[in-house]
């Protein structure tokens, strides 16, 4: 184990999207890193779909009704060499940090198939880890496709082992506990601003609040890790968009917990400022040590288990719409092949090379 285990201040940004504009919202993400890195902080983390802004009135109003929605998402997802990116890695590496961010990432394969993506970002700006959340749940079904598990990773960084998931990922053991076994010191779990399942009238809706307290407790004191909790907030500009479609949209929001924004440590205790309100960015130092005591106690990937009766199996290849082959290769490879057959030796040689 190194004796010198990363010392550092995180920062969990608690902030709004610029609804539906994905290079404002940029701009703002760069505005928050250099604050951030102003304030000391080594690992900065943004919401879910920060860029351009989560999809709420998928839980608000009917399918039917949210064509121009979708449209707008859609023309505002962005590919990994986007400008927007770009602009986010560049500035990660200007001030020398590691930045997550949230955003609905595109393809070039199908014009409209869009994933709730994050990406982890260097502090030399190069692409650490890039996750496609693997099931949208509810009714992020009628926006965001499945993703694989080629982002189930966690990832050397100068701030540790740093391991991250979307929203209900948080709730997936088999998940959460792919990442652990990889020796994550530091998870990175993102929120989107309210998540309403309920006419806000009605009791016994979600609380998004709540949820997000039991599972980012429940991981840092299951992996003993930190745990960076970045959720978004709702704002005057999403209201604005959001009103002008569909009034009763507003009323609908009414009333729903809000998100939270925290850092906690392996014990699972809250040691930052706790946002859910208003804007604002929640800062913590963190000592990747103190990931080390709690393990005496449980730890799941280590002599806390019985790898003799559980075990894990996660596939991580990329999972492409079609496989091409083009004739050129078709001919190269049959090339190939004929001159490793002209190459093979005859049994009678193979006879004649043993005897000797």
């Amino acid at each position: 184990m190194p004796s010198n285990l990363p010392r550092f201040k995180a920062a969990a940004c608690h902030t709004s999207s610029v609804f539906l504009d994905a290079a404002k919202s940029a701009e703002k993400a760069c505005e928050l890193i250099a604050e951030a890195a102003r304030n000391g902080a080594s690992l900065i983390a943004f919401p879910e779909s920060f860029i351009p802004g989560f999809p709420v009135w998928t839980a608000l109003q009917a399918p039917i009704m949210s064509h121009d929605f979708f449209r707008a998402l859609s023309a505002q997802a962005l590919l990994l060499d986007s400008p927007e990116l770009t602009k986010i890695r560049m500035a990660a590496k200007r001030h020398g940090v590691v930045v997550s961010v949230g955003f609905t990432e595109g393809t070039i394969a199908s014009l409209g198939c869009i994933w709730n993506s994050n990406l982890l970002i260097g502090e030399d700006g190069s692409i650490l880890n890039h996750h496609r959340k693997l099931v949208p749940t509810f009714y992020e079904k009628l926006v965001w496709a499945p993703g694989d598990a080629r982002g189930l990773r966690v990832v050397e960084t100068p701030v540790g082992r740093v391991g991250m998931l979307i929203c209900g990922e948080n709730t997936n053991p088999l998940a959460r506990y792919s990442l652990m076994a990889q020796g994550e010191q530091v998870h990175i779990s993102t929120y989107p601003p309210i998540w309403p399942t309920r006419p806000s009238k009605e009791k016994g809706g979600y609380d998004l609040r709540k949820a997000i307290e039991i599972r980012a407790g429940a991981h840092s004191f299951e992996a003993k890790c930190f745990n960076i909790v970045s959720s978004a907030c709702v704002d005057v500009g999403m209201r604005d968009a959001l009103g002008q479609a569909n009034p009763a949209m507003l009323d609908m929001m009414e009333g729903t917990p809000h998100a939270v924004s925290m850092i906690l440590d392996p014990t699972g205790q809250i040691i930052s400022d706790v946002l859910s309100e208003s804007e604002g960015i929640a800062y913590a130092d963190i000592d990747v040590a103190h990931c080390v005591e709690p393990k005496q106690f449980h730890d799941v990937v280590g002599y806390y288990n019985r790898f003799d009766v559980f075990s894990l199996t996660i596939d991580r290849s990329q999972r492409d719409p079609a496989v091409f082959v083009d004739a050129e290769e078709v001919a190269d490879k049959s090339s190939q092949a004929s001159h490793r057959e002209t190459l093979k030796p005859t049994a009678f040689e193979l006879e004649r090379l043993v005897a000797n």
